[in-house]
């Protein structure tokens, strides 16, 4: 196995300094290092990676080519090494981090609606929340627990179902006809605000009812259902999405729903963790919690 070229720490954060400041007095003086010391670091690190990393002249220092190629890279390493050690950090027992994954929408609509609660009921417990609509990998991504859509399977992990999420289609009260519509072939004549993370949930909603639209890809696109339900409240269209995420809106009149029929969910939400890590009091805390208030708030049909 060929040996690896592994610069020290102190190098690499004497490195960044220094091209920070442009300066190896000012390296030091950050680090609390002599400058000779930051010298000796920034030699070391040339010769390791034999490669010069400052122009040095009489007006100062520069960065040579392959030391700005390379900054990029050293900054990288040291904010992935200070994220690592924040995360160890946060598995105290007296001050515990739960990083928490969820999909945005579900994350605006559900979650943080009630996230107060179980923070009231936990203080010592610190979350963190990361929003993305792809799925998250549990092993890999240092999160402790995912909330997602779908069929209830992830490797390595144990999921608990929490509800389904039916789909309708919503708008604003004003950009439906007085009567109201009368059939799908008028209802496809309207604006069909489009999600990009469900391209095909047009389509399938009308094969539900054995319709076949003109264009079921056709209107304004966005990237998530909280950007559509958003455009659903200016008026932009009509948004179809699980019907969970503008039960507030529809509450409160601000959207209506346009058609009676409510498409049963393919999938369910899930509350996930990595299954080695089921026992963790914050992980268990958590996911009782969640199952509580899904229980207690299950979406209307």
């Amino acid at each position: 196995m060929q040996k690896r070229v592994m610069p020290s720490m102190m190098a690499l954060q004497c490195f960044e300094a220094v091209a920070r400041h442009m300066s190896f007095t000012l390296a030091a003086q950050d680090l609390f290092l002599t400058q000779s010391a930051i010298s000796k670091q920034i030699a070391q690190l040339e010769a390791t990676v034999c490669q010069a990393l400052f122009h040095r002249s009489a007006r100062g220092l520069a960065l040579t080519p392959a030391g700005r190629m390379y900054l990029g890279e050293v900054r990288s390493i040291l904010n992935q090494v200070d994220a690592s050690a924040r995360y160890v950090m946060g598995y105290g027992e007296a001050d515990e981090t739960l990083t928490i994954a969820v999909q945005p929408t579900f994350g605006i609509t559900w979650l943080v609606p009630r996230l107060r609660q179980f923070m009231q009921a936990y203080p010592h417990i610190q979350v963190v929340t990361k929003g993305d609509a792809r799925p998250f990998d549990l092993m890999q991504s240092r999160i402790d627990v995912s909330l997602f859509y779908g069929d209830g399977s992830l490797p390595g992990a144990d999921c608990h179902r929490l509800f389904e999420a039916d789909v309708a289609v919503v708008c604003a009260p004003d950009i439906l006809p007085a009567a109201g519509l009368a059939s799908l072939a008028e209802l496809e004549q309207l604006p069909m605000v489009q999600c990009s993370f469900r391209p095909e949930i047009w389509r399938d909603w009308f094969a539900c009812q054995g319709f076949v639209p003109a264009d079921a890809y056709r209107g304004p696109r966005f990237d998530t259902f909280s950007m559509c339900l958003q455009a659903a409240q200016e008026g932009i269209g009509l948004a179809i999405m699980p019907r969970m995420f503008a039960e507030q809106a529809l509450a409160q009149g601000r959207l209506v729903q346009a058609w009676p029929f409510v498409q049963p969910s393919d999938g369910a939400y899930y509350v996930a963790h990595a299954s080695h890590c089921a026992a963790l009091p914050k992980i268990r805390h958590f996911v009782d919690w969640v199952r509580a208030q899904a229980q207690a708030t299950q979406p209307l049909a």
